[in-house]
């Protein structure tokens, strides 16, 4: 007799768990419900309380992590996400759209990176490092404009 309760091996999983996502994503249970917690993601609940995540979840945490990885802001994210139906699974065609949008702020940021990689040699060369005067710091003392006293102290740790 064949007990009920097994199901054929072939046959996908309809929800997962936290510790499934996270085992099949490669992130931490507590940044899914981190990910979760900033609208990103969405889980149901079992009838013991239990988060239960649909398939799904799977690619959206991996979109989460490359924009992560390109320093693409959450919010970002959050917002390219708010676009799509709820439980939607984003199709080849829909990531390309989606992935353009953040194409030119990753140019930028490119584009900026070299700069202060540039500037950053021309420094260390000249050995001044001067507040004042410093290209990378502040660029044409911008900051002498809005008079005198410590401008960048709220900058010296970022």
């Amino acid at each position: 007799m064949e007990n009920k309760l097994s199901r054929p091996k072939n046959r996908l999983k309809a929800l997962l768990t936290p510790g499934e996502v996270a085992q099949r994503s490669g992130v931490a249970v507590s940044a899914l419900h981190f990910y979760e917690s900033k609208g990103l993601i969405r889980s149901q609940r079992n009838a013991g309380n239990q988060r239960r995540y649909t398939r799904d979840v799977l690619r959206y945490v991996a979109i989460i992590k490359i924009a992560q990885r390109i320093g693409i802001p959450l919010a970002t994210v959050g917002e390219a996400f708010s676009m799509l139906p709820e439980g939607h699974t984003l199709s080849a065609k829909e990531w390309k759209a989606l992935s353009s949008r953040w194409r030119d702020e990753l140019e930028r940021r490119i584009h900026t990176l070299i700069s202060l990689r540039d500037e950053l040699d021309g420094c260390i060369g000249c050995g001044c490092l001067s507040r004042r005067d410093c290209p990378l710091r502040n660029p044409d003392d911008t900051l002498g404009s809005q008079g005198t006293g410590a401008r960048l102290l709220k900058d010296i740790d970022n």
